[in-house]
């Protein structure tokens, strides 16, 4: 199996040495000042452009993670976090909705364009590849509505990666 499937088994660590339960636990300015953990979290099939230590995720990883129960657990958590790093959370019934903390992350994430509107692009298309689609559409389905809204200046270009982000077929 790859490092990838490894570090999300909890038999790796990323390559700087980090464990994926590590980095679930990091506090919201560790993962708002890290920028080389999300390419781990959320991996992707085509090189980063600001990571070159990222792994690819390759097709034997998609199948694991789609497979496997472990590692669509700890997906989730990945995704719970990352949630939670953007002031929102996942309701009961599976809705994105904002979390307890949304107003103290609303500077730092939403009321201008910034680094974590790429990292949102990365998190939804991962979701999709490795076989989250319907939470990745619930994360979809607020951001729509606060895009439409017009409550953050959310442009279209962001809007559109995003929606593009969402489609299974790449």
């Amino acid at each position: 199996m790859s490092r990838l499937v490894d570090f999300y088994r909890g038999a790796a660590t990323d390559s700087a040495g980090r464990s994926l339960q590590e980095i679930h636990g990091w506090g919201d300015a560790d993962l708002e000042a890290v920028h080389d953990f999300i390419q781990w979290l959320f991996p992707l099939p085509e090189l980063s452009r600001f990571n070159p230590a990222a792994p690819l995720l390759t097709a034997e990883d998609v199948a694991a993670f789609r497979s496997d129960e472990l590692l669509q657990a700890n997906l989730a958590k990945s995704f719970e976090r990352f949630l939670s790093f953007l002031g929102l959370a996942m309701r009961q019934d599976g809705q994105v909705m904002e979390g307890a903390h949304f107003a103290s992350r609303r500077a730092d994430v939403w009321a201008a364009p910034n680094h974590n509107w790429l990292r949102i692009s990365r998190v939804l298309r991962s979701l999709t590849l490795l076989g989250l689609q319907a939470q990745a559409r619930a994360f979809f389905a607020w951001l729509e509505e606060a895009y439409r809204s017009g409550r953050f200046p959310i442009g279209a270009d962001t809007f559109r990666y995003w929606t593009e982000a969402i489609k299974e077929e790449r």
